[in-house]
């Protein structure tokens, strides 16, 4: 017997997104009615990707307006819904009002969209994408934690308005969820905390911190080598099979770490460098006195470069192989496949 009714619309907010593109298309592939909340539903140029699919998998989509900062936004677009997939939140990094750019946003669209789920008796569970970002600020906080890795009992402390504000704001946003949540009985949450996300999306000329990484080394920012800036990653369709499954999965509960990889920019960029050897991608290491040096001119502080580079990430992901069976594909395919796109759609020159 399943969880929800798979007869019943799907809300999923923020739907042009990079990641939710990919969980659009996991719900139309499965025959959902996927009820897609953006903020402009007549913009052809940002709906025309999701169209594409709808026209060719066995559900349906039908777009209401919706804005993070309007209270009751989501009201009409959640009606008849027992699922709920709250995408939408920014991710930049040049901002001139961390609080009006990032945190806004953030926290009160959780509110905003976790007062309709509130409101609305059909809704079973709401799945919420946090981010890695609201366990840990930087690299250096991970030696800290219990064996040196991050897990989903853990919170980001770091992190504020100064310094790490995107990161900030993911943790405020995710806490504000629970508090939601805690505050009433009927619904149920689920948060998915990925760590960075790669890989092709639904739209090659969507705009997200993820493209913009690639277009930087596809251009020769990376010539002279790759910061030993270490990650995690994930792929944005693995990432869309996490969400699928946290959200229909019965058993699924409480936080969920998806990364793939415990990785970095200096194995990135070798694997880039493999692939498209014609490209300007140096592959051995830029010295960290280097990049401190350079720091804000490729728009990051020289903290964040004394915080962050050099010091190793490591993720547990063994809770969600375990509860939503997750199986996550390798790296170097994720990577090379993601520029690749990014080439052909002219996105990256072609060399």
């Amino acid at each position: 017997m399943n969880f929800i009714d798979t007869n019943k619309p799907v809300l999923v907010t923020g739907a042009t997104g990079y990641v939710a593109g990919r969980l659009v298309e996991k719900l139309l592939t499965e025959g959902f009615i996927v009820h897609a909340a953006v903020r402009t539903p007549n913009d052809k140029d940002k709906t025309q990707y999701l169209d594409a699919l709808a026209a060719k998998l066995p559900g349906e989509i039908k777009y209401f307006k919706s804005d993070l900062l309007e209270e009751g936004s989501y009201d009409e677009a959640m009606k008849g819904c027992e699922l709920v997939f709250h995408t939408a939140s920014p991710f930049i990094r040049v901002i001139k009002d961390p609080q009006k750019d990032l945190v806004d946003p953030a926290k009160k669209g959780t509110k905003n969209v976790l007062g309709s789920a509130n409101k609305t008796e059909s809704v079973k569970r709401v799945v919420v994408t946090s981010s890695c970002a609201a366990i840990y600020g930087d690299g250096v906080d991970v030696l800290e934690m219990p064996n040196q890795e991050l897990t989903e009992d853990l919170w980001n402390t770091s992190s504020s308005l100064d310094h790490q504000p995107y990161s900030f704001s993911k943790t405020v946003a995710e806490k504000e969820a629970w508090e939601v949540n805690k505050a009433q009985d009927r619904w149920d949450l689920v948060t998915i905390n990925p760590s960075f996300v790669l890989g092709p999306g639904i739209n090659p000329h969507a705009s997200s911190e993820s493209y913009s990484i690639m277009k930087q080394i596809g251009k020769g920012d990376f010539k002279m080598g790759a910061p030993e800036f270490n990650i995690g990653c994930i792929d944005v369709r693995d990432l869309a099979e996490a969400h699928f499954q946290a959200g229909t999965k019965a058993e699924a509960k409480g936080r969920y770490i998806i990364s793939g990889t415990n990785s970095g920019f200096l194995e990135i960029a070798g694997f880039i460098k493999n692939k498209f050897p014609n490209y300007k991608i140096g592959t051995k290491k830029l010295p960290k006195w280097m990049l401190w040096l350079m720091a804000p001119s490729v728009g990051m502080t020289r903290k964040e470069v004394s915080k962050n580079v050099g010091f190793p990430w490591k993720a547990n992901n063994s809770k969600s192989i375990k509860d939503l069976e997750m199986k996550y594909r390798p790296l170097e395919g994720t990577v090379t496949e993601f520029f690749g796109q990014l080439v052909e759609a002219g996105e990256i020159p072609k060399i």
